[in-house]
This record gives structure tokens, sequence and C-alpha cells, in this order.
């Protein structure tokens, strides 16, 4: 059974910066995606960013690409996502998901998912 430990959430001021960690446990599969999520109040989750595992390949939104970076430690079993120029509306919960299928890890219908860990930029 796979699990998704997120940390790293807070509370950070406009243009401030955080790293988030998702560490993952109990995969079997030798190529797999791990991707990142966020869900505003009353907003539907949306994808951030994904990086499969085996090569380091990444695909960000639109919206945070030039501010976000996600990427992977295989020896720690962990992947990151690093947020700098952090805006009010950047304010979600942040999830951790992963699975065999990038499409549909991308897509958010992957079965593993973390609890969430909350960001917050005061403005």
């Amino acid at each position: 059974q796979v699990q998704l430990v997120e940390s790293g959430g807070g509370l950070v001021q406009t243009g401030g910066s955080l790293t988030l960690s998702c560490v993952v446990s109990g995969r079997t599969a030798s190529r797999y995606t791990m991707g990142w999520f966020r869900q505003a109040p009353g907003k539907e989750r949306e994808f951030v960013a994904a990086i499969t595992w085996s090569d380091g390949t990444t695909l960000n939104v639109d919206s945070v690409k030039c501010r976000f970076l996600i990427y992977r430690d295989g020896a720690k079993n962990t992947v990151y996502l690093q947020m700098n120029s952090l805006q009010p509306e950047d304010t979600a919960v942040y999830y951790c998901t992963s699975g065999d299928d990038r499409r549909t890890v991308v897509a958010g219908r992957a079965d593993s998912w973390g609890q969430g860990t909350q960001v917050t930029v005061s403005s």
C-alpha cells in the first residue's frame, strides 16, 4: 500500500519561499509519476506539477512554471516542491499524489494521495 506524507507548509509573506516535501513508501512499480495538486477555499483541486520518478521529467502548470520547481531525491524517497515568489493566490492546501500512469496522475485520478499541507501567503 502506497503511503504519502507531506510536510513543509506554513505561513509566509508575499514574495517569500517554501519547500514542501512528500515522503513516499510502499511503491513497487519501477516507473511511476509523483505530482502536486492544490485546493484553495471554495475552489476545485488543481494540478501544479509532476515528475516522472525514473528519469526526472517534469511538468508544471503555466501559472507556476517560473516560480515553482519539482524535484526528487531517490535516496530519501522524497519529492519536493520548491515554491518561490509566493503570492496570496498561492494560498491553498497542497496535496501529493502518486500513480503508475502519468496522464492519470496529472488528471488528478491517481489512487494515492497524502493528507495535505496548508500553505498560507499573507499580503
